[in-house]
Formats: C-alpha cells, structure tokens, sequence
C-alpha cells in the first residue's frame, strides 16, 4: 500500500471556544480563585479542641457474638503479622489464643463502631463492653 492512501486527521491544541448567541452575555473570567481554601480566622488564636459530647448510650453494653468473633479473627491477624502483644506470654503461639487472652484482659485496643438506623452510631471501646462468661468456658478461661 502507498502511503498516499492514509490520510491523516490533524487536531488543534485547544479546542475551539464556541461563539456566544446574540443578544447572550459574555461571562468574563472571575479572577476570584474559589477553590482556593479561605485564610484562616485569627491565625495567632489558638482554636479549642472540643470534645466529643457524651450522650446517654443507646446500644447494649454486652459484646455480641459477631462483634467478639470479628475482633478475635482481625487481632489475631495482627498478631500473626507481628504486631505488638499487649498480654505478658506465657508459652502461647496461637495468634487466636493471644488474642483471646488479650480480650479476656481487655487489652485489645480497638473501637466497636455501631450505626444505628437513624444514621447516626455510637462508638464502644472493646474495654467498654462486657463480655458472656459463655465464651470463657470455651477457650479455658477465668
């Protein structure tokens, strides 16, 4: 085939701009940036943290099943991975019973984050909340 039977399209750098309608304002280009974040108020003033309010909590206090089941599975993960234990060992090797122990002990640093149906959630510590003895009986515990 000759090259002769390509054409090529060649395109423009910049598209061209449209021509407004008659009789249609112009809108000129604002030199406002508006993405630009605002300056901050009293740069020199230090701001107030605010705490989070506690509101009386509408949730259980007990740990459901799911919740301890869920929490075991991912520090036990962590543990497998080499993060840090935060019980004293005694012999144990089994990520699972590690991170049974530290649970027992309530050691394990994780937040329980629970929606509720309205949108809102309240948040738990895992050494907030209290566990069944039923659980205890299955891994030997107190």
């Amino acid at each position: 085939m000759a090259e002769d039977d390509y054409e090529m399209d060649t395109y423009e750098d910049e598209p061209l701009e449209p021509e407004p309608d008659e009789g249609a304002e112009v809108e000129e280009e604002n030199n406002n940036n508006e993405d630009a974040p605002d300056p901050i108020e009293g740069e020199g003033d230090e701001k107030e943290e605010q705490e989070p309010v506690e509101r009386p909590r509408k949730t259980s206090k007990y740990m459901t099943k799911y919740e301890r089941a869920r929490i075991l599975g991912t520090r036990a993960l962590q543990i497998s991975m080499n993060a840090p234990v935060m019980v004293e060992l005694e012999g144990e090797t089994d990520p699972l019973e590690i991170a049974m122990k530290e649970l027992r002990e309530r050691k394990i640093p994780f937040t329980i984050r629970r929606y509720l149906p309205d949108g809102s959630y309240e948040d738990w510590g895992v050494d907030e909340l209290i566990v069944e003895d039923s659980w205890k009986r299955q891994v030997g515990g107190d």
